[in-house]
């Protein structure tokens, strides 16, 4: 079992930063596929971006890219998101996932085993 638990969220202005970072419980944490994936009000959960195990391999959605950036440290069990640039439509709460598949490259909600509770980002105009 792994528990992951978001921290770093806030209220920023357009074109400001934030540094997302996702603390997870367990020895397996570095075998582990993470990734970030986002909810805004009354829409789906959509993914933000994911790193492999080395974090050898990154992968971004096409509203993030250029701007977001996601990296870990498996020796503090840690996976962070940068993220640069901010826009209003960023707004949502942000999730952090861990799958739990050994080489796991999906973008979709249902691959991922392992989820956090959120934490909100909202950026103002």
């Amino acid at each position: 079992q792994v528990q992951l638990v978001e921290s770093g969220g806030g209220l920023v202005q357009a074109g400001g930063s934030l540094r997302l970072s996702c603390a997870a419980s367990g020895r397996t944490f570095s075998w582990y596929t993470m990734a970030w994936f986002r909810q805004a009000p009354g829409k789906e959960r959509v993914f933000v971006s994911r790193i492999s195990w080395s974090g050898g391999t990154t992968a971004y959605s096409d509203s993030v890219k250029g701007r977001f950036t996601i990296s870990r440290d498996n020796a503090k069990n840690t996976v962070y998101l940068q993220m640069n640039s901010l826009k209003p439509e960023d707004t949502a709460v942000y999730y952090c996932a861990a799958d739990k598949r050994i080489g796991g490259v999906g973008r979709f909600v249902n691959q991922y085993d392992y989820w956090g509770q959120g934490t909100q980002v909202t950026v103002s105009s």
